[in-house]
């Protein structure tokens, strides 16, 4: 099993390019993986493994589960806002991404790590609970609901700080999970997050009533991936892998 994992720290980046980047990389892996099951031990070639961080530009998704009516605005109306919108192939419902949201693509082939995906989304979601942690905010999760809250325990004031939402073929991954750090939460006023109504979106910079150094705190993440996932990263130029 390949366990090392190339990572790329893309900065701000269109969404469209970025998914566009994501499919090739799972098709070659998933094309790969195919031509490896048809060769001899001796001939077949280890499968890549990525973790792209990125932020983007104003954006709205919606997943393949979505409701379109979760986007509370006319598409008209979001031009003028200079807010993209996407239908996309994950899962779960409608989210925002935005500069200052730390947004991260794993394209793991999970049979390198384990193939199972109810495992696959909790340790994304362990690796952002621990995040949360270093800085001192207790967070967790709320069952049925996929994603970090904090005051999960109670629910008095559940507020979620990171969505979630993937997609997989033959236990390759794509999509991932957006950190709200430093964003700008009023954007999440024109659409119903992840579809669920009445329920706050908050972020570090608000929670700690400061923003924060960005870098460390993609660092800090990077970190906890790494452990939970015994990840062992390499950085190499994006170069799409030959089947």
């Amino acid at each position: 099993m390949n366990k090392q994992v190339i990572f790329q720290d893309w900065g701000l980046r269109d969404y469209q390019s970025a998914w566009d980047a994501q499919e090739e990389l799972l098709a070659a892996t998933v094309a790969r993986k195919v031509q490896n099951r048809q060769a001899a031990v001796a001939e077949q070639l280890p499968t890549n493994n990525y973790l792209l961080f990125v932020q983007h530009p104003p954006v709205f998704t919606l997943g393949k589960s979505g409701k379109p009516e979760h986007l509370l605005e006319d598409e008209q109306k979001l031009e003028q806002l200079g807010i993209q919108y996407y239908k996309i192939n994950r899962g779960g419902d409608i989210t925002y991404h935005g500069p200052g949201q730390l947004v991260g693509y794993p394209i793991l082939d999970l049979d390198n790590f384990k193939p199972d995906i109810h495992w696959y989304m909790r340790m994304l979601e362990e690796a952002i609970i621990r995040t949360c942690a270093d800085y001192g905010l207790e967070a967790g999760r709320i069952p049925g609901m996929t994603g970090v809250w904090l005051d999960y325990v109670e629910q008095k004031n559940p507020r979620k700080i990171c969505a979630m939402g993937v997609k997989a073929s033959r236990w390759v991954t794509m999509h991932g999970f957006a950190l709200n750090v430093n964003n700008d939460l009023a954007f999440f006023e024109y659409i119903v997050p992840c579809g669920l109504e009445g329920k706050e979106v908050t972020s570090l910079a608000k929670e700690l009533g400061h923003s924060l150094d960005f870098q460390e705190v993609s660092q800090r993440l990077k970190a906890h991936l790494a452990d939970l996932f015994e990840m062992v990263f390499v950085e190499e130029s994006l170069t799409m892998p030959t089947v």
